[in-house]
C-alpha cells in the first residue's frame, strides 16, 4: 500500500519591483518539513535576502521553476501577492495581501478559487496569535530603520558632542505615531543620542513613549482605540485641530519621523506644506506611511526623496522593511511558520473558518469573498 502524498509549500520570487524580502528563509524548512509538507522554492526567491537556492537545498527544500512550484504546490507563501493567474483553484495562498485597498485582487482570487488568508486582517489582540504578527515585525523593523536613515540623512548630529572644536548640541527628534514602529524609532533614536519626543492621538500611549526615556508631546487631540488595537479614524473637525496644533510646534524639530498607518485605510495627514515650511532649513522629515495611498506628509513621493523649497529634506519610505531584507524575511517567515503550523493537520492545510484567527484573516474562499 503506498504512502500519504505529501501536500506541497511553495515560496514565490516576489513580482513587486524593488521587494528584496522572500516569504521563506532556510532556518524554517525543517519546521514545514516536520509538518510533513513539500517545500519547493522558486528559483532566486532568496537572491535578494542573500539565501542563495544552495542554502535552501540544504534544508531540505526544493528549488524550481515557477511553472512547476505552481503546479505543485497546496500552499503558496508570500510577501506580497503574486499574479493571480498563476494560482489555481483549491490553493491556499498566505501573505500580506492588502485586501482592503485591493478589491480587484480579491475578486480575481475568488473567481480563481483560491483561498487567500491575509496577516494584514490579524487581530493584534488575540495574545495566542502573537507569533503570527507579521504587521508588528516588519513594522519594527521599519522604525528602527526610519531612525538610522534619518541619522544618516540630516546634516547634524543627533547626540551632544564635546569636542576641542566646540560643543554640538544633540539632534530635536519628534516621531509621530507610537505604534510598533514608532516605538521602535523612539528607542533607536534614543539610543543614538538624540533628543526625542513622540506623539501619539491615543492618551493611553505616553507611558510607553516616557517608558524609553522620551518626552510626549500633547497636542490637545486624543481618541481612544478603535477596532484591533489601532486607534480609530480622526473627524474632519479632530484632523484639522491636530494639523494646526502641531503646525505650531514642529518648527521646534530637526527631525521628524512619521509612522501612522492603519492597515486598509489611508494614511492620516499629519503634516501639511504649511507645516513644513514652518521647519528650519536642514531639517529632515522620514514618512515610513508613503505608499500608493499616500503618506503622513502632504506631497511625499512614494519612493525617493525631495527637498521642499524652504530647505526641508522629505523622504518617503514606505520600503525600509525591504531595505533590511534579510533580517524582515527571516522574522516573516517565522510569522508565516506559525501561522501554517496552526493550519496544518495530519500533513495538509485545514482552513476552518470557525476559528477565531482563522476566520478573521481569510479573505476569499470557495469562490467567495469574506
Amino acid at each position: 500500500m503506498g504512502g500519504r502524498v505529501m501536500a506541497g509549500l511553495g515560496v514565490v520570487k516576489e513580482s513587486e519591483p524593488g521587494e528584496r524580502r522572500v516569504a521563506a528563509v532556510p532556518a524554517v524548512v525543517p519546521r514545514l518539513t516536520a509538518l510533513g509538507l513539500d517545500v519547493l522554492v522558486e528559483h532566486d526567491a532568496g537572491v535578494g535576502a542573500f539565501h542563495p537556492d544552495s542554502a535552501y537545498a540544504e534544508a531540505g527544500a526544493t528549488c524550481v521553476d515557477a511553472r512547476t512550484l505552481d503546479a505543485r504546490v497546496d500552499i503558496v507563501w508570500c510577501v506580497g501577492p503574486p499574479p493571480p493567474e498563476r494560482l489555481r483553484a483549491g490553493q491556499v495562498l498566505l501573505g500580506l495581501l492588502s485586501p482592503d485597498g485591493n478589491p480587484e485582487l480579491v475578486a480575481a482570487l475568488a473567481a480563481r478559487g483560491v483561498t487567500a488568508l491575509s496577516l494584514d486582517r490579524l487581530p493584534r489582540t488575540l495574545s495566542r496569535a502573537q507569533s503570527m504578527d507579521a504587521l508588528t515585525s516588519q513594522a519594527n523593523i521599519a522604525g528602527y530603520k526610519a531612525a538610522i536613515l534619518a541619522a544618516d540623512t540630516y546634516g547634524g548630529y543627533f547626540p551632544l558632542l564635546m569636542t576641542a572644536a566646540g560643543t554640538a548640541r544633540p539632534a530635536q527628534v519628534l516621531v509621530l505615531g507610537a505604534g510598533v514602529a514608532g516605538l521602535a524609532a523612539i528607542g533607536t533614536a534614543r539610543r543614538l543620542g538624540a533628543v526625542v519626543t513622540g506623539y501619539d492621538i491615543r492618551p493611553e500611549t505616553r507611558e510607553e513613549v516616557q517608558s524609553l526615556g522620551a518626552r510626549f508631546l500633547d497636542l490637545g487631540v486624543t481618541v481612544s482605540d478603535g477596532v484591533g488595537g489601532y486607534a480609530r479614524a480622526l473627524t474632519d473637525e479632530e484632523r484639522e485641530a491636530q494639523q494646526e496644533a502641531l503646525q505650531e510646534r514642529i518648527g521646534d524639530f530637526d527631525v521628524v519621523i512619521t509612522t501612522a498607518l492603519v492597515p486598509g485605510r489611508r494614511p492620516p495627514l499629519l503634516v501639511t506644506e504649511e507645516a513644513l515650511k514652518g521647519m528650519r532649513p536642514g531639517s529632515v522629515v522620514i514618512d515610513i506611511a508613503a505608499g500608493r495611498f499616500g503618506g503622513n506628509v502632504e506631497g511625499v513621493p512614494v519612493d525617493g526623496t525631495v527637498v521642499v523649497d524652504d530647505g526641508v529634506t522629505v523622504v518617503g519610505a514606505g520600503r525600509l522593511a525591504s531595505a533590511m531584507a534579510p533580517a524582515a524575511s527571516a522574522a516573516y517567515a517565522r510569522n508565516l511558520s506559525a501561522l501554517t503550523a496552526h493550519l496544518v493537520r495530519d500533513g495538509a492545510p485545514v482552513v476552518d473558518l470557525a476559528d477565531d484567527i482563522v476566520g478573521a484573516i481569510t479573505v476569499t474562499h470557495e469562490g467567495s469573498v469574506r
